[in-house]
């Protein structure tokens, strides 16, 4: 097994088509997926994020880091929530996208979540990072 987020994105396009839509409805839609990610036993973490002009940009672009607050302007692409899935493969993670409710004109990128068994187990930091994630029952 294998972790993988899927990283749900839209539009402001995409977000126009959702505004008019009951929230009960999409909270209905998106239950019942939930629901079925729960039941086959593959989810591992899902969120939605607030609005974006709530939201702020760390830029680090020049020379210091500048703080931009929301509202953005046009949005090509605008990372509005995810899903960890722990599933066999890259295709059962594909497929698990194809079936996600409420997603006309968005996008979902699909990218596998790194193991902390991937990475050098005699470096210190990983080796304080494991410690941490035995203590919090991450491992």
């Amino acid at each position: 097994m294998a972790k993988y987020m899927l990283i749900m994105r839209a539009d402001d396009a995409s977000y126009a088509k959702f505004e008019n839509i009951d929230f009960n409805e999409i909270l209905d839609a998106m239950g019942k997926f939930n629901d079925e990610l729960i039941r086959a036993g593959v989810l591992l973490a899902a969120e939605g994020l607030d609005d974006a002009k709530d939201g702020v940009v760390v830029d680090f672009t020049g020379d210091t880091p500048v703080v931009t607050d929301g509202p953005y302007g046009e949005t090509k692409e605008l990372f509005g929530g995810f899903y960890i899935l722990d599933v066999a493969s890259q295709q059962e993670a594909i497929e698990w996208a194809k079936r996600a409710p409420m997603t006309e004109g968005t996008k979902t990128e699909i990218r596998r979540v790194a193991s902390i068994d991937e990475f050098p187990q005699d470096n210190e930091w990983i080796q304080k990072e494991r410690a941490w994630r035995e203590q919090t029952g991450q491992l």
